[in-house]
């Protein structure tokens, strides 16, 4: 096989990748996902997912009369992005920050969240905070959903957030945007007995989580090793 031909090999593999592996995974998700939320609910969601916002957008489209209660964090503050397409879709919406979570879950009647990876032991491994909402909302008896593709599911099994952790830049957390007044930490670098932590993930335990909605189905934490080992065999026949 000539270079340009192994080229166009990887770039078709590629496309297939992501045309089945993502796109209609997607798609297969929000049609599983979107059963899930009635007239009248009051739906949560973490950050911004892709997956979640389909579904959002597609239970609108469908005529579901539904509230999103958008709830954020520093530093990245990628709610804000995902609450402005809502809001320019026509749904009603609630944007609130991680410290508010517990105030506003009594409202709330389902949870849906994105994912970076599902692990053998049914652990969620998303962006730092999704952990914290999970638990609140475990804790005021609202059910969990996780929406996930299963090309994101691993073998691996984790149970802390620092192992295998990405640290992000220190600084983002030590300033605040727009707010030079706010200069408590400034020249923390030099200061010997002190360090600033900005995990980029977090692990969610399988305790917290309700269902997890994937392209395989609606399936529990504990069926998670079902989905691995079919998921691996699909592979093995393509």
């Amino acid at each position: 096989m000539s270079e340009s031909e192994a080229k166009a090999s990887l770039l078709s593999d590629i496309e297939r990748f992501i045309s089945e592996k993502i796109i209609l995974a997607n798609k297969v998700i929000v049609k599983h996902a979107v059963t899930k939320i009635r007239d009248g609910d009051v739906l949560l969601t973490y950050g911004s997912s892709t997956a979640v916002e389909m579904i959002l957008l597609h239970a609108h489209e469908l005529g579901r009369q539904f509230r999103v209660v958008v709830v954020d964090s520093r530093p990245k503050l990628r709610g804000q992005l995902l609450l402005r397409r809502l809001v320019e879709k026509g749904l009603s919406c609630t944007y609130t920050h991680i410290n508010a979570v517990s105030y506003i879950m009594h409202e709330v009647t389902r949870v849906f969240l994105g994912a970076s990876s599902v692990l053998a032991n049914g652990t969620v491994y998303s962006r730092v905070g999704t952990a914290c909402v999970a638990m609140v909302a475990h804790a005021f008896r609202v059910p969990v959903i996780v929406c996930c593709e299963a090309y994101k599911f691993h073998e691996r099994v984790q149970l802390d957030s620092i192992c295998s952790n990405e640290l992000g830049d220190p600084n983002v957390i030590s300033n605040v945007l727009g707010r030079e007044d706010v200069n408590y930490l400034d020249g923390w670098a030099n200061i010997e007995n002190m360090q600033l932590l900005n995990l980029i993930y977090d692990a969610t335990p399988s305790d917290y989580v309700s269902m997890i909605v994937t392209d395989y189905g609606m399936v529990p934490p504990t069926s998670v090793p079902v989905i691995v080992r079919e998921y691996g065999r699909e592979q093995v026949w393509i």
